[in-house]
């Protein structure tokens, strides 16, 4: 029998965080804003600072959609509303992680994939093109010595992933978004413990915001006393900058360098149904065997190393070679995230490319549907030259406000012929884009501006896998669960319609 999720209370280290967090924030603001009552001519340095910051707005190579919202905040609040931008707008990384991730990634691996491009561009020269793209802007390599298991439910990852994790002999790495205490995090729990007493080296990453109202605050200190190294990711402080940006979404599991899982899926009871939340919890996920899996390993060492206090040395066998009977296409597991990391948006330009090399259709399933007027365009176009996009979204939201922005997409969408369905059993959580029985994308990315632009996220893109037959059954099998959306039926209030076009202005800060 489900049960329903019970509401938890936010642990007091978080809120004396947030509460730092605010009163820096207005203790900044109320310094400047005095400053301008009482010291002569302060207030013209204010208002030449806030030209300045417009015209910085207005010159930087920010997406615009991007930029429309920090002009309005600045235009409409004096003095408050550049300092809010100085404080708010960073999304790139600190430096003090850039030289480390240098020293890091250096002690990983550099692999060669001329042997793999060669075979795709003979294969391919669109294929070759796209993944050549992605290997430059993300740094990740080419594979075709693995294979690729798709799981249209998670409760059957769960099982296989537990008896993997049982088999590791060397070591295992978690990263997740949430871990949650219940059925499925204990599950694994269990194993971990056992297998650090058999010697098994086990790391566990956890992001610190998404696990504020799932774990206890000292949940690391828990896991370092079964043995287990658990940190987690960019713990919150309190700190009035980009602290709440940059958060880590990724979600990967590797067992021994050979065996990799990843999708969409969290560490947490409602993931395989046990708790219900929003009706039943759709998700998806992929079990990867094989070389593929060094590039995981590199990007959970990375996160690892920027969270320790001190760099840690990278185990023996971390990328060993492993002997698969036959090839499954051409994989490329990579990883996103914050400049000057990632320089250019690495999810986006794989999902703009999927869209414009399709020449069939375009199957997407996301809980988010919040995009830029860049990718807009994009799906648009690809329905507009008679390609069949479908994107699946939930019916059941997560987060109302967020839905109001996803549904203010319809419009535009329908009237350039994109369908869109609605998952009427409940919550639609699986990231899929197919296009054409050719290319799949599994992995964490959202089409919201969160994910596309702020959170460390990953992915999985292939070409040829004999698993995207089954992503594609799946994807048909949810749009026959779903409610298509008709143009006629979207009748919103004069009120709806004001609130859905505000939401939607700052939909890239939210």
């Amino acid at each position: 029998m489900k049960k329903r999720k019970k509401f938890k209370y936010i642990p007091l280290r978080y809120l004396f965080a947030m509460l730092i967090t605010i009163l820096e924030i207005v203790a900044i603001i109320g310094i400047v804003i005095a400053l301008c009552y009482y010291v002569p001519y302060f207030y013209a340095l204010a208002m030449a600072t806030q030209f300045a910051c417009t015209v910085k707005i207005i010159a930087s190579d920010d997406n615009p959609d991007y930029k429309v919202p920090w002009l309005v905040v600045v235009l409409i609040l004096p003095v408050v509303g550049f300092m809010l931008y100085f404080i708010f707008s960073s999304r790139k990384l600190k430096e003090k992680y850039v030289k480390r991730l240098k020293d890091i990634v250096k002690n990983t691996y550099d692999k060669s994939s001329e042997e793999e491009f060669n075979a795709l561009k003979g294969s391919s020269i669109t294929a070759y093109n796209q993944f050549k793209m992605l290997s430059k802007i993300s740094g990740a390599s080419l594979y075709t010595k693995s294979n690729i298991e798709y799981f249209s439910d998670i409760k059957l990852l769960q099982n296989k992933l537990v008896d993997d994790l049982k088999s590791a002999n060397n070591f295992i790495f978690l990263e997740y978004f949430i871990i949650e205490e219940g059925v499925f995090w204990n599950s694994i729990l269990n194993v971990l413990i056992e297998k650090v007493k058999c010697g098994v080296d086990v790391r566990v990453v956890f992001d610190d915001i998404g696990c504020m109202r799932t774990l206890p605050a000292s949940y690391s200190k828990t896991l370092n006393g079964y043995g287990i190294k658990a940190i987690p990711f960019s713990r919150l402080k309190g700190s009035a900058d980009s602290e709440f940006n940059n958060r880590n979404h990724r979600k990967i599991a590797v067992i021994d360098g050979k065996i990799a899982y990843t999708g969409g899926f969290n560490l947490a009871d409602e993931y395989i149904n046990l708790v219900e939340r929003f009706g039943y919890w759709k998700d998806c996920g992929v079990r990867i065997y094989g070389e593929a899996v060094w590039e995981f390993t590199k990007l959970f060492l990375v996160d690892f190393g920027i969270n320790t206090k001190s760099l840690m040395a990278v185990p023996e066998n971390c990328f060993p070679k492993v002997n698969v009977d036959s090839s499954d296409g051409f994989i490329m597991p990579f990883g996103d995230g914050p400049k000057p990391l990632y320089p250019r948006r690495v999810s986006k330009s794989v999902i703009q490319n999927l869209l414009s090399c399709a020449k069939r259709y375009v199957y997407i399933t996301t809980p988010y549907l919040i995009i830029d007027n860049d990718l807009l365009t994009d799906i648009e176009n690809a329905s507009l030259r008679g390609v069949d996009v479908k994107i699946v979204v939930p019916s059941i939201p997560d987060k109302k406000l967020i839905f109001t922005m996803t549904k203010s997409y319809y419009s535009r969408l329908l009237s350039a012929g994109v369908k869109i369905y609605e998952y009427t059993p409940g919550f639609m959580h699986a990231k899929t884009y197919l296009v054409d029985d050719d290319y799949a994308m599994i992995g964490t990315v959202n089409l919201d501006y969160r994910s596309l632009v702020h959170h460390f996220e990953n992915g999985v893109l292939s070409y040829k896998s004999n698993f995207i037959k089954d992503v594609k059954s799946d994807v048909l099998s949810i749009i026959d669960s779903s409610k298509e959306i008709k143009k006629e039926e979207l009748k919103n209030t004069l009120i709806q319609r004001f609130i859905s076009s505000l939401v939607k202005i700052f939909a890239p800060l939210m």
